[in-house]
């Protein structure tokens, strides 16, 4: 840090002081996390264990899994723990720490959703081109190349934020560090660091954006043509529940990202943060199991294994155990 930021410590926000207030925040974001890390963590186990699931496009969603889970475990426990305990201080290399995190997962994810949408049109447009686009090989590398992407973003905007001076206050209205919170107690210059938020946000955001657009324009043009309204069906039940986390995620992001620093309001600041930090790795488990055939046979399917090999345990321990009596 350079020696001119003469804050050593930052203190985060909750988003009521009153005690009752703050335990029900407390157990509406714990049971958030606990529901987000039980539903991902199901869906990576029945995705690795079961070999029907071994495709591009499951291959995709236990990616999504395990970076909805990262995201999530970054903001909600501390938020936790200030609305709990009232213990709202974070370090500086604490918070620059939980910036770079947010910023890598939320954008290694909006990259990984555009890729999942490439997906969907090449299996749904070039269906006899699929296995020999989409091979092992690329969808690794395109997933790698999200991770690495989100890398550089972050790294870039977390640097280009901590070396700013922060003399004005130390009070982040925000229950996470966040970059246009931070950005409020800078005693420095921050017009360059707008724009360039501006201009990267625009660039990914609105990249990823047309790009999904422009799939899914595809992907419906050929599925308005499909012969049978059970192919319809099926086809838009896997695509329209992906589009509608992409908006949410975006519209939230874009509406805390690109607002002047000065004109931004603060609880309405934190409320919408909840909606890209929070919601989207809450609510993509329960799109991808309950709306998913495929997954929920799965999940039926190892749970079947997994008592009948509970049962047969039982058995020989009762065996031997009569064995050993007798």
């Amino acid at each position: 840090m350079p020696n001119s930021t003469t804050v050593s410590q930052f203190l985060l926000t909750g988003f009521s002081e009153v005690w009752e207030v703050r335990v029900l925040y407390t157990m509406l974001f714990s049971l958030m996390y606990l529901a987000t890390l039980t539903g991902n963590l199901l869906i990576v186990t029945v995705i690795i264990v079961d070999q029907r699931l071994h495709t591009p496009m499951y291959f995709f969603i236990l990616n999504l899994s395990v970076l909805d889970m990262c995201y999530i475990s970054v903001t909600v426990p501390k938020a936790c723990v200030i609305f709990m305990l009232n213990n709202r201080v974070i370090s500086v290399v604490g918070c620059a720490a939980q910036v770079f995190l947010v910023l890598l997962c939320a954008s290694a994810e909006f990259l990984l959703l555009t890729i999942m949408a490439r997906d969907r049109y090449v299996a749904i447009c070039q269906p006899l081109h699929y296995h020999v686009i989409m091979t092992p090989r690329v969808c690794v590398q395109m997933t790698l190349g999200s991770v690495l992407s989100g890398l550089v973003y972050s790294s870039l905007h977390t640097g280009n934020t901590f070396r700013l001076s922060f003399c004005h206050s130390n009070v982040v209205h925000q229950f996470f560090c966040d970059i246009p919170s931070l950005l409020k107690l800078s005693c420095s210059d921050i017009l360059a660091n707008e724009i360039v938020i501006f201009v990267s946000t625009m660039i990914v955001g609105g990249g990823c954006f047309s790009f999904i657009t422009m799939s899914y324009v595809h992907i419906f043009s050929t599925v308005l043509k499909f012969p049978t309204r059970g192919e319809r069906r099926k086809a838009f039940s896997t695509c329209i529940p992906h589009i509608l986390i992409f908006i949410v995620f975006l519209g939230s992001a874009a509406a805390v990202y690109l607002k002047p620093t000065s004109n931004s309001p603060q609880v309405q600041d934190m409320v919408i943060s909840v909606f890209y930090s929070i919601v989207p790795p809450f609510l993509n488990p329960v799109i991808y199991t309950l709306r998913n055939k495929q997954i929920k046979e799965a999940i039926r399917r190892v749970m079947s294994r997994t008592l009948t090999s509970f049962r047969k345990t039982l058995i020989i321990s009762a065996h031997s155990y009569l064995d050993f009596r007798s």
